[in-house]
């Protein structure tokens, strides 16, 4: 559920505000009825986080959130927490701001388990925060995407640029110890100055993640029609990579380092959801358009991939009648893992681990694509370390990754 659907995003999204008590209801018993059924795959496996996204879930109400956290830790166990950051790490903030990464008090056995909800600035979401951080929500990821009015107007944005200050203080005046800020890069008609002003505005308020993506147009979507007609407006490729490169550079100076192509974090302040994806782990993913990495088994020894169905009615219909709301499932040809385990860990600023590759495909990723390598080394686009063969993207690869990935798909 969104208050409103922006005309680059294609996610799967039903406007709606207020999503209605009755149908949030009905939304939330299909959600657990759906955990319940798909848990027998996962059985014996650990809860290493929960991450409540969207659409706008914060939309939700608090106890409505509260049944679903409590869903998940009464099917899985949870995982043995990450050594919290040190003080040091944690930034300017001094002994409060060591206490651990937000110990989780509404859900027994979840302490310090990374659980994440997607907020949007807006009065109704900031006023529930505290309620949030009481049901043992720890982490906030919050979709400012600007601090400019006329670049979120551009972006057909809900919210203005104070409501974007006014929740971010918000989330420390309620206790949440790990912030994650997300921008866009190379709006319509934003420039350099732009966007390094919304930069700055993100690390002045010292968050422990940052997620800055490049706007990406999408099949579909208002934002296609209008490129295609020359009036977006969008940024040119050398503006781009400034942007980008601005990014690294005041990104380290603050203290958040670049560990992901588009994810810059705290030390400690890694996103364990995310990284589970970038690190083909698995991941159950529940509701409409969910999407999961499912783990191997006899009939799909390197995995699946479900993709749930988009449309709400069909959701609610299919879970009422016992049925899986799957549209898609793949099990994943052996090419397809070693294609997947080289991109997604390209993405990755460690890079792709030839001990780990070699542990799952039976030899080195050289083995496989030793002429893709060659001409990715020789063109500057990939590093490989000399002593361990693991191969990561240079600052330039970075800037050009999609056609580094390509290589490989």
């Amino acid at each position: 559920f969104c208050e409103r659907v922006c005309p680059y995003c294609d996610f799967a999204v039903v406007p709606a505000r207020p999503v209605g008590d009755e149908r949030e209801e009905r939304y939330v018993d299909a959600l657990l009825l759906e955990l319940e059924r798909r848990e027998p795959l996962y059985r014996g496996r650990e809860l290493a986080s929960l991450y409540l996204g969207g659409g706008t879930p914060s939309l939700l109400r608090p106890q409505s959130l509260a049944r679903l956290v409590r869903g998940a830790f009464d099917l899985f166990p949870a995982a043995a927490p990450r050594t919290p950051p040190s003080a040091r790490a944690r930034g300017e903030r001094g002994e409060e701001g060591a206490r651990g990464a937000g110990g989780v008090r509404g859900a027994e056995g979840s302490e310090e388990i990374e659980i994440t909800l997607e907020v949007n600035p807006s009065t109704l979401e900031r006023e529930r925060l505290p309620a949030f951080r009481e049901i043992g929500i720890n982490r906030v990821s919050i979709g400012i995407q600007s601090f400019d009015d006329e670049t979120l107007r551009r972006l057909g944005r809900a919210h203005h640029a104070r409501e974007g200050t006014r929740t971010l203080e918000a989330a420390r005046a309620a206790g949440f110890e790990n912030v994650s800020v997300d921008l866009i890069a190379a709006a319509p008609g934003q420039s350099i100055e732009g966007f390094a002003a919304d930069l700055d505005r993100a690390l002045g308020f010292a968050p422990e993640h940052l997620s800055v993506y490049e706007l990406t147009i999408e099949t579909g979507t208002p934002f296609e029609l209008a490129d295609r007609r020359g009036q977006l407006g969008r940024a040119g490729e050398d503006d781009v990579a400034q942007m980008l490169e601005a990014l690294v550079t005041r990104s380290r100076r603050a203290g958040i380092e670049r560990y992901e192509i588009s994810n810059y974090a705290r030390p400690g302040y890694e996103s364990v959801h995310n990284s589970r994806y970038w690190s083909r782990e698995p991941v159950l993913g529940i509701g409409v358009g969910a999407w999961s990495s499912e783990p191997p088994r006899e009939d799909a020894p390197f995995g699946s991939r479900r993709a749930n169905t988009r449309d709400l009615s069909e959701y609610f219909d299919r879970v009422a009648a016992g049925e899986s709301p799957e549209v898609e499932c793949d099990a994943l040809s052996e090419s397809q893992a070693r294609g997947e385990a080289m991109f997604l860990g390209l993405r990755r600023s460690t890079g792709v681990s030839t001990q780990r590759f070699e542990a799952e495909f039976g030899a080195t990723p050289r083995a496989f694509h030793p002429e893709v390598i060659e001409r990715l080394l020789a063109s500057g686009l990939l590093i490989e370390e000399p002593e361990t063969g693991d191969l990561r993207l240079s600052d330039r690869g970075q800037l050009l990754s999609d056609t580094v990935f390509a290589e490989f798909v």
